[in-house]
């Protein structure tokens, strides 16, 4: 009979530290449905008009980047671009792809999201710069980058 393996114990401080990392990803992701949808966006559609607002890119990389399917990403931009806040066009390096970008109403609409996000606003502006970047510098290494 095979040694059964044991997943090693996660200490308390760790755990806690889990909890409120999720926590936060919670209250973010309610602040920002309920911007979106002050906007009469989804959630989907916001997330993918921020990403425009500051680059425009073809729909396999906005898929790659919202984690889901290209034929969603073709809907959603379907949707915002009946608003005018999307707009396909030609990628200059390959005229067989086309990019979605933002209009000038979609970038206005995506500042207009980002600056309506408060929940962590006021908490980090009670932090001092030093810890602000601490705070940055850990999540960057968290992520790898």
């Amino acid at each position: 009979m095979a040694p059964q393996k044991t997943t090693p114990r996660i200490d308390p401080l760790t755990l806690e530290v889990i909890e409120l990392i999720g926590t936060v990803v919670a209250r973010y992701h309610e602040e920002y449905e309920d911007a979106a949808a002050g906007h009469a966006l989804t959630g989907a559609q916001a997330r993918l008009l921020g990403l425009l607002s500051l680059e425009p890119l073809p729909m396999r990389r906005l898929a790659q980047k919202l984690r889901c399917e290209p034929s969603n990403v073709t809907g959603i931009v379907d949707r915002l671009e009946r608003r005018g806040l999307v707009e396909r066009r030609p990628d200059p390096k390959d005229r067989r792809v086309k990019l979605a970008a933002a209009t000038a109403e979609g970038r206005r609409v995506a500042r207009s999201l980002r600056e309506s996000l408060d929940f962590a606003r006021e908490p980090l502006a009670g932090l001092s710069t030093e810890e602000r970047e601490s705070l940055r510098n850990l999540l960057r290494r968290m992520l790898g980058e």
